[in-house]
């Protein structure tokens, strides 16, 4: 394997703790879960649906998540919103993820 091929797949790997936080950041407004994949691919968070959905599902289950259905439109869209526990949830995983960023920057400031 090629240092290119181990560094995506490290990179993969980086990335895959930061899509529950990049959620729960995005979903204070209600959104579709076909948008939600757009805008965290605008971001450069790249997700696949078969990633993406059961996630969605999963982050409801434990509560951090609320949804409901749209039938307004011809094609019926559930719309998922950050819950109250998911907000602080959030606000706590922000805390952490700053603190990672400061320990690394330190680790890695004479690489």
């Amino acid at each position: 394997m090629s240092s290119e091929d181990l560094i995506l797949s490290q990179a993969q790997e980086l990335r895959r703790g930061t899509v529950v936080l990049a959620c729960l950041a995005l979903l204070r407004e209600p959104q579709y879960g076909y948008a939600l994949l757009e805008t965290l691919d605008d971001a450069g968070i790249t997700v696949d649906g078969n990633t993406l959905y059961p996630l969605l599902r999963r982050l409801e289950k434990q509560g951090l998540l609320t949804s409901e259905w749209n039938t307004d439109e011809s094609r019926p869209r559930k719309f998922y919103r950050v819950s109250p526990e998911g907000s602080q949830v959030r606000d706590g995983l922000v805390r952490e993820w700053e603190d990672l960023v400061a320990s690394i920057s330190r680790l890695t400031k004479e690489c």
